[in-house]
């Protein structure tokens, strides 16, 4: 989605927010598209590419899938799932809080070469709230927090609970960000006492190109995702899924144009 559609997108995902089969689709309780500052782009030299690319699902012919994980990482859990994702030898996108990063860097040290990196901002605010300054300072930090203790440089963005302001996009786009929402999530209250429903349901409702949303950080129910990954893996596999990053899912060559 090119930044001149975003007015256009907010205005259909307003309509359609009411609509049990939309909200179904797309795992959201209420439109990605909230409030917050309609920033301008003032400064038209800090844009990096001019035409940031907002996903949350990608057109394929092939069987892919990425599975995503936001808000770590923390002691309790990440150490956890990436046990889980190393003994299936599955890879998965990691949206990383820049100040759980920065207190908790040794946790993920070495483990993470199968896997993407990227950003979920420093504090985990809500950045649609936020003034263009305040949304960058957000995604710089931990931008940097990323590279100082992967190595790398991150190319994604998902901002916290999936809402997007004016400030986030004009934010994402001056650091030469794409904004990765999602298709699915785990539904860890519905399903909070039973991961084998979960992960039946994800295998029954998914497509090729989907981009499925779990936390690895968070209360207890937060268990529910780590307990129907090997479930939700082997059901997908049986039906000729393959597991892929993020990155790789957006470029993959058997995309439908």
């Amino acid at each position: 989605m090119l930044r001149g559609a975003l007015l256009a997108a907010g205005g259909a995902a307003t309509a359609f927010a009411g609509s049990d089969h939309v909200k179904h689709w797309l795992g959201w309780d209420r439109p990605p598209l909230g409030g917050g500052y309609a920033a301008a782009a003032d400064n038209l030299g800090a844009v990096a590419h001019g035409g940031v690319q907002i996903h949350y699902f990608q057109p394929t012919a092939e069987k892919l899938v990425a599975l995503t994980f936001d808000d770590g990482p923390l002691p309790d859990y990440t150490p956890r799932f990436l046990d889980a994702l190393d003994k299936a030898k599955v890879p998965a996108t990691f949206f990383l809080v820049g100040r759980h990063l920065e207190a908790n860097a040794a946790l993920v040290r070495n483990r993470l070469d199968r896997h993407e990196v990227a950003n979920h901002s420093w504090s985990h605010d809500d950045l649609a709230t936020l003034d263009l300054a305040g949304a960058r300072r957000e995604l710089e930090r931990t931008h940097e927090a990323i590279r100082k203790h992967t190595g790398r440089e991150a190319t994604l963005m998902r901002p916290p609970y999936g809402h997007l302001g004016g400030s986030t996009v004009l934010a994402a786009d001056a650091m030469g960000y794409d904004i990765v929402l999602w298709s699915h999530q785990m539904r860890e209250r519905k399903y909070a006492t039973d991961p084998a429903a979960q992960a039946q349901d994800l295998v029954d409702s998914m497509r090729p190109g989907s981009i499925i949303l779990a936390h690895d950080a968070g209360t207890k129910r937060r268990l529910v995702a780590l307990e129907a990954l090997p479930t939700m893996i082997e059901g997908l596999r049986a039906h000729g899924y393959r597991f892929v990053t993020v990155s790789e899912l957006l470029n993959s060559r058997a995309s439908v144009s």
